[in-house]
């Protein structure tokens, strides 16, 4: 029998019916070729995955770096040690006048005990009302005065950059430092019943040396206070440089009494 018209064939057997198609006549393996050509072209690649998304940290404001201050601690420090500090923080922002004068009464303490115990001869005692009127200066004085000193300037000069972190430890040098000094020598030598003249001889005999050394001593304690340090914790960094400080002040104010006469003659 003979094959079907249009039929590829091979040794008798049918391989592939062909369909002719009108006005193909001229090319019947047109199609063919056009389906093998089509079938051999490559396939386009997948279309790329969609990004993934990032989540952006967010850098903590001032409101909340106690908070992430408080964290890190509790990383590196434990539970203990994260507890105590979240709950410094949390009083410093509750409560920031008294736990910044607790704080400056606790170190005006220990730095006179300190000062005392260098300075006293084997047979002496402590003075312990010296040490109460210490605790009284930072209690009344010290605390409250770093409190408004510290955010007066952070308003004056809000920027934490080396120009303004500069004007600042100026104004600290030139205006609070001799106000406060003369407060101090003020505050004690009152408590310890000098008169007037009296307190103004002391003046003249110790606030000079007493200032010239703070420009040895706060320069830097300033620069990485007032650069580094977010503004509430300012008065507590400056509280802690100043347990050095406070050992020799409280030795100054410990001196005696200074001649009234040689003071007026001067």
């Amino acid at each position: 029998m003979a094959p079907a018209a249009g039929a590829l064939h091979a040794g008798g057997r049918h391989l592939l019916p062909l369909r002719r198609v009108p006005g193909a006549a001229a090319q019947p393996w047109s199609h063919v070729r056009s389906h093998l050509i089509s079938s051999s072209k490559p396939r386009p690649p997948p279309p790329p995955p969609p990004p993934v998304s990032v989540p952006v940290p967010v850098l903590p404001s001032s409101s909340s770096s106690s908070a992430a201050f408080a964290q890190h601690a509790g990383r590196r420090g434990g539970a203990v040690g994260s507890g105590v500090v979240a709950w410094y923080l949390g009083s410093i922002e509750a409560r920031p006048v008294l736990t910044k004068s607790v704080t400056a009464a606790a170190i005006f303490t220990v730095a006179d005990l300190s000062s005392q115990m260098i300075t006293l001869g084997s047979e002496d005692s402590l003075d312990l009302v010296r040490t109460m009127r210490m605790a009284s200066y930072g209690l009344l004085i010290s605390g409250p005065s770093l409190h408004l000193w510290f955010n007066f300037i952070s308003k004056l000069l809000p920027k934490q950059d080396v120009v303004n972190t500069f004007k600042k430890m100026f104004l600290g040098q030139a205006v609070y430092g001799p106000i406060i000094n003369s407060v101090f020598f003020s505050y004690n030598a009152g408590l310890q019943g000098e008169t007037m003249p009296e307190i103004i001889a002391r003046l003249k005999r110790d606030l000079i040396p007493t200032i010239k050394s703070g420009l040895i001593y706060w320069p830097l304690c300033d620069f990485i206070t007032f650069k580094f340090i977010p503004v509430h914790l300012q008065p507590l960094v400056s509280n802690s440089f100043s347990f050095l400080w406070t050992i020799y002040i409280t030795y100054m104010a410990s001196l005696k009494k200074a001649d009234v006469n040689v003071a007026t003659s001067s």
